[in-house]
């Protein structure tokens, strides 16, 4: 089943009439390991290297959620409905029980996993995360946010948004670019401006929600998760990942060096090996 994940063709499953596009692909495992992607993403931002490392050991399963680049529908306006729709997801595929990967959004996304669907998760990977009630972006910088919602967000733009100024940060950036690129079959479509907006009030009713009972949502959350970014990162600014690792009460807590919102991407190997470790440290 392992493949090159610039050759995995994108197949389609039917939920509740609408129809989810998703690539699956590596070894064989009992239990996937779902990726929940970040803010405007399709399956195609994701790192084939990074990919290709995970899925030597685990099938790995891509998609978009409802609305997204190549599903039908509309983009949901909170995080809680984007969550049930990856619910309903996973169920169509048949897995009872799967791990999750979420990054930025989609680690937004993982936690309404763990609240609202608690049974469907066995691990959960928060990678540039930030918890209920956090500001994430809407508290950096204007001209980061005016950035990050340009109409079309150019690769100089994305370097910024992504990756430090370091040469070697940007080098790195500039490298995984080529290989996000390297796909000819079943390229993804661009997000529309209906999910950037749709996404973008999603984020914004995620940080108006109350702090109080987001750190009460987080104590209670019994599954390992595994805390990851950026030693800077302009977006969704570290001290939120040490909130989650603070209010989560089985969590690990790593930062990257020389790095930002992209960290997994410009340390594809060593974030695999690290993820690696977390999920087979959690199977009795």
């Amino acid at each position: 089943m392992f493949a090159d994940y610039d050759l995995v063709r994108t197949q389609k499953v039917a939920v509740k009439g609408i129809e989810f596009a998703y690539r699956k692909f590596g070894v064989e495992s009992a239990v996937p390991l779902i990726l929940l992607t970040h803010f405007r993403a399709s399956m195609d931002n994701w790192d084939p290297l990074l990919l290709n490392l995970i899925a030597k050991e685990r099938t790995v399963v891509v998609f978009d959620n409802k609305g997204v680049a190549s599903s039908m529908g509309a983009t949901p306006e909170t995080y809680g409905a984007m969550a049930d729709d990856a619910a309903d997801f996973i169920a169509a595929l048949g897995y009872p029980t799967v791990d999750i990967l979420g990054f930025s959004i989609g680690g937004a996304i993982a936690q309404q996993l763990l609240f609202k669907h608690s049974g469907l998760v066995r691990n959960c990977v928060l990678a540039a995360s930030m918890p209920p009630g956090g500001q994430g972006i809407l508290a950096s910088k204007p001209e980061v946010a005016a950035v990050a919602t340009k109409a079309v967000v150019d690769l100089d733009d994305f370097l910024i948004l992504f990756f430090e100024s370091s040469l070697r940060s940007q080098e790195a950036g500039r490298e995984y670019l080529k290989r996000r690129s390297a796909r000819t079959i079943d390229v993804e479509p661009a997000t529309t401006s209906q999910t950037m907006e749709a996404q973008g009030k999603s984020r914004k009713a995620w940080a108006a929600m109350d702090v109080t009972q987001g750190v009460t949502d987080l104590k209670s959350v019994k599954q390992p998760v595994l805390v990851a970014n950026g030693s800077n990162d302009v977006m969704i600014s570290n001290p939120y990942s040490f909130a989650l690792y603070q209010s989560l009460p089985n969590a690990q807590l790593i930062l990257y060096p020389d790095s930002g919102h992209g960290f997994l991407f410009q340390y594809p190997k060593l974030f695999a090996v690290h993820l690696s470790i977390f999920l087979n440290s959690t199977v009795p």
